[in-house]
């Protein structure tokens, strides 16, 4: 990157609440946000958002009776994006970028228009606008009032970092000077757990933490999914700034399978080296792995990690043993991490991992997200 992009601000909403003081207050403690549900007679880990943010969101929905009719994973964004808006102090009707993204999309609303076509062989006039992935971006951009360019897309579980190198190369190219990033979704259905099951990835352990990401002991897989969006504020200046964005990497990698990367993480090694870019590696404090709780998703990225530091090898940490993998938000989610640790000197480890020991300082923090097909992205995080 020729010029650092800065964060102005970022907002979340998950399992760990939506302010900045409840977030890291979460984080801070030894407790994770996972527990049994039962979908459709099936018992299933996941992390879902609290009783008091679902209260929230049906506020929000009621609130406009355009909103009635969206699905969560819209209402998710809609809620994260005028709260980093706020903080951002950013003016409305601004030629400000919207990207944000979900693995997903309309899930939960998908699912019930299908049922629907299934059992009366007719849908609602609104199924297909309400179901279009693009309706994350485009209906923030309504709320917001924003002019800029609106998009949506979904690299599965990458999609959340896939939207700050989009903006961040919508800034660097001159075309804008302000985007608005995230992910989000709101997936936690009997079908798509059913998917998961069927891939043999997810949790069935009833431990401590039912999702041992960063444990490389484990003999089982453990992914566990979450519900959750996460959206920054992002633009060439540093006024107000919480922390910048000093690299950017990514790549993909050849498919042996399409749920799995290689065993020693190529698209992983490819991004971190695309990010770090000419910084040395002694000056990289921490990394916040993608880490889904798999033992070959956690191997590979380790053994990435291992091979690009060798004896320099930074912090490392995961925040999916608290929420479950939230798919498209998870990358921002990590990102907030990283910016929370920045912010208050502070690393966050995995308690039952004995990789994640705390480092000697932090400043420079270094983000991992990989999808399916290989599509992995890394993001160097500093202090604005």
């Amino acid at each position: 990157m020729k010029n650092p992009v800065y964060i102005n601000s970022i907002a979340s909403i998950s399992p760990l609440g939506t302010s900045r003081e409840e977030i890291w207050n979460n984080y801070k403690t030894d407790k994770h946000f996972i527990s049994k549900h039962d979908f459709s007679g099936t018992e299933a880990f996941a992390a879902f958002l609290s009783s008091d943010l679902k209260e929230t969101l049906a506020n929000l929905r009621n609130s406009d009776s355009r909103f009635k009719g969206l699905d969560n994973s819209v209402l998710f964004s809609i809620f994260s994006a005028r709260s980093a808006f706020k903080k951002a102090g950013w003016a409305k009707n601004n030629s400000i970028g919207i990207n944000i993204g979900s693995s997903r999309g309309a899930t939960q609303l998908f699912e019930k228009h299908h049922k629907e076509f299934i059992e009366n062989g007719k849908v609602e006039v609104l199924a297909s606008p309400s179901t279009t992935l693009g309706n994350i971006s485009s209906w923030v951009a309504q709320d917001l009032r924003t002019s800029g360019p609106d998009i949506s897309h979904s690299v599965t579980c990458s999609t959340g970092l896939h939207a700050v190198l989009n903006g961040v190369v919508w800034l660097q190219s001159g075309f804008a000077d302000k985007f608005i990033v995230g992910g989000s979704e709101a997936a936690l259905t009997p079908f798509t757990i059913a998917q998961m099951n069927a891939m043999k990835i997810y949790a069935s352990e009833d431990l401590d933490f039912p999702c041992q990401a960063l444990n490389m002991e484990k003999k089982r897989n453990s992914m566990v999914l979450g519900e959750a969006a996460g959206v920054a504020c992002i633009s060439n200046s540093a006024e107000n700034s919480i922390a910048k964005i000093s690299g950017i990497g990514y790549a993909t990698e050849e498919l042996k399978h399409p749920v799995s990367i290689s065993a020693n993480g190529t698209c992983f090694q490819k991004s971190m080296k695309m990010a770090i870019g000419e910084l040395a590696l002694s000056e990289i404090d921490a990394v916040v792995m993608h880490a889904p709780g798999t033992i070959k998703g956690d191997e590979a990225e380790l053994y990435a990690i291992n091979a690009i530091f060798g004896k320099e090898l930074p912090a490392i940490t995961s925040n999916k043993w608290k929420i479950g993998h939230t798919f498209g938000a998870s990358g921002i989610l990590s990102m907030e991490l990283a910016i929370l640790m920045l912010q208050h000197d502070e690393f966050v480890p995995v308690p039952f991992s004995a990789l994640s020991k705390a480092p000697k300082r932090l400043k420079n923090i270094l983000v991992n997200a990989v999808g399916f097909g290989g599509n992995a992205v890394s993001i160097l995080i500093n202090n604005s």
